[in-house]
């Protein structure tokens, strides 16, 4: 029977549907990935590539919370994170315009492979080394588990400032940016401290060097559970300033009106470093006293914040120490991945302290089970020669994968293994070393920047002048990059030169470093010097009629245009245009500053000899 052609024509309607149907639906079901699947990937963008991509590949609009040292511009920068370090706001209508946007990979972290060569080979310039590990003194040691510190943007998992200059780089000890509209000062807080008489009669008073306050936002569970003041744990937002100071207190407040968060914490000790809070966000301050207390010789205190009790003291009375001096002016690190604590000390050892801690937010409890400490020593083949190049770590050190940087007050700038404690390389600094020195990864390689003062006796005699070389140094080998000097005084007790930390510039300063040079050009003045990073040529200088020990800070609005902060002996707090050198505003605070300021935001805090702690507002 002959079918019609409208049946012939339905018929092949309904296979072309049966067709069309199946092809849909084999589009549609998802496709397992095998990682042994040979077949040829699908073209990005496609359909089939689309249904193909693994979860993890699945192109999604996220943000990434940025944290403290997230101006850091030694990690590369996914996202800006600058106003206060808070995730932004998920948009809807983005979300779905960038649906189809592939997601960039995460920025992998370069290896950081340090060697020695002909001029920074140990041998030259140091004598011996030790480790005790266990108990006792062994040959060669393996950290059970390896340290790998990453970005300083990645240091603290909390807002804030919770160590010297910031993060293992020191390259920011500003969190945030800026609302600056006049670059001006304006409102200000103060607190009052006290003073310290030592049992030998030595008078200590309000914050000195490096003393730079540390600053915390503590989420509400954590703030539920310390001994804060009522109204301090329910306030939302509660930005809280610690200070441990020269009068043997650690001091509380809060950053937005200095008022005290808690009772001040009395430990029986001046205070002359930064100390440091645990970048894991656990209530615990790290922090070495600068002098003998009511207690007898300097220490390290770990204590908890959560009720103020001491957890462990330690730096003392060590047979191991090369040098009697126990004062630990460094600002520790605190490597979270194997709960360590990193922590160099005058006395000329580095202690590494398995922590084991616990906390516990719905117990209320903050606690620690400290292994015994693995300790690294060395003398330099100058050390201690007719009293001079001390042994001992003053400075912060800085950290990189599995390797330390410190300068030390022998005149020494070396690269430590952490993982197998051996020394890299070491680099001839000249004199006693106070500064800290700061990383930075340009192109991707490290690089340090670093100073060192002028003590009288050593290179030149008390009354006479020094070269005061600022540095740039290959951290992968140790070699000098360039160096420029400056001519520099000193007086018995007060050294000049650098005593302070370099500033490297990020954003619109992405080519400068300060350097605060003391006693220069004359006996109780200053410069602060701005450099090309590349050429180490001055760009320009501010000059004052008092010096800094104070390391300037600098800041950014929200464009990135960066200014600094610049304290002086004198007093005085300056901000500075950072790229011309012009000086925008100054506030004299009184008495002497020492102190290294911290910022968050727009407030400015920081310490004076004369028993005052300021917060200052710039606009």
């Amino acid at each position: 029977m002959k079918k019609s052609p409208v049946g012939k024509i339905l018929i092949i309607i309904a296979f072309l549907v049966v067709v069309i149907a199946v092809l849909v639906l084999s589009v549609s079901l998802p496709r397992r990935i095998d990682i042994n699947d040979n077949s040829e990937p699908a073209v990005a963008g496609s359909p089939s590539a689309d249904m193909a991509a693994t979860p993890q590949e699945t192109p999604t609009a996220t943000t990434t919370p940025t944290h403290a040292g997230s101006d850091s511009p030694g990690k590369p920068e996914s996202g800006d994170g600058m106003d206060g370090g808070e995730p932004e706001a998920d948009n809807g209508a983005e979300d779905a315009e960038d649906e189809d946007e592939p997601q960039e990979d995460e920025p992998t972290i370069p290896p950081f492979e340090p060697y020695a060569v002909e001029s920074t080979s140990p041998d030259i310039m140091i004598a011996s080394t030790a480790i005790m590990a266990n108990g006792g003194i062994v040959e060669e040691y393996l950290m059970p588990d390896p340290i790998d510190m990453g970005y300083g943007g990645d240091y603290p998992l909390l807002e804030g400032i919770f160590t010297f200059r910031g993060n293992n780089f020191r390259d920011s000890a500003a969190y945030g940016r800026a609302d600056i509209i006049e670059a001006k000062f304006g409102e200000k807080w103060s607190y009052k401290t006290g003073s310290f008489t030592a049992p030998d009669g030595a008078r200590w008073s309000g914050n000195g060097w490096t003393g730079q306050p540390l600053i915390a936002k503590w989420p509400r569970e954590t703030r539920e559970i310390m001994n804060m003041y009522e109204w301090a744990i329910q306030k939302d937002g509660l930005i809280e300033v610690v200070y441990a100071s020269m009068d043997g207190y650690v001091h509380f407040a809060e950053l937005e009106t200095g008022e005290a968060t808690r009772d001040k914490l009395y430990l029986g000790f001046p205070f002359k470093g930064s100390g440091a809070l645990d970048p894991r966000g656990y209530p615990i301050l790290y922090v070495g006293a600068g002098y003998g207390g009511t207690a007898g010789s300097a220490r390290i205190f770990v204590v908890s914040l959560v009720d103020g009790s001491v957890l462990m003291t330690f730096g003392y009375g060590d047979s191991f120490a090369p040098r009697g001096w126990n004062a630990a002016d460094a600002s520790p690190l605190v490597d979270a991945a194997t709960d360590t604590l990193i922590y160099p000390s005058e006395n000329g050892v580095i202690y590494f302290i398995k922590l084991n801690s616990e906390f516990d937010t719905e117990a209320g409890t903050m606690s620690i089970t400290p292994s015994d400490p693995v300790k690294w020593r060395y003398r330099g083949k100058r050390s201690q020669v007719n009293g001079m190049y001390w042994l001992g770590m003053e400075s912060s050190a800085v950290m990189w994968r599995g390797h330390l940087i410190v300068t030390d007050n022998g005149g020494h700038i070396f690269c430590l293994d952490v993982n197998t404690l051996t020394l890299v390389w070491v680099q001839d600094i000249l004199d006693d070393s106070n500064a800290t020195p700061v990383l930075e990864l340009e192109d991707g390689h490290p690089y340090i920047y670093v100073s060192t003062s002028f003590h009288g006796g050593w290179r030149a005699s008390m009354g006479s002048t020094a070269p005061v070389p600022l540095w740039k140094i290959d951290a992968v080998t140790g070699e000098i990059v360039w160096r420029t000097d400056y001519t520099c005084y000193t007086m018995d007790g007060v050294s000049g030169g650098v005593q302070g930390t370099a500033a490297v510039g990020a954003h619109s300063l992405s080519g400068l470093v300060y350097f605060p040079v003391a006693m220069t050009p004359t006996r109780v003045s200053g410069i602060l010097s701005a450099l090309d990073k590349e050429t180490g040529e001055v760009v320009w200088e501010f000059k004052t009629n008092d010096y800094a020990w104070s390391s300037p800070v600098c800041i950014y609005d929200h464009d990135g245009k960066g200014y600094v902060i610049y304290c002086t002996s004198g007093g005085y707090m300056h901000l500075i245009d950072g790229l011309t050198g012009e000086k925008l505003d100054s506030v004299l605070l009184g008495g002497v500053i020492e102190a290294s300021p911290a910022v968050y935001g727009n407030t400015i805090v920081v310490g004076t000899r004369d028993m005052k702690t300021w917060g200052v507002i710039v606009y």
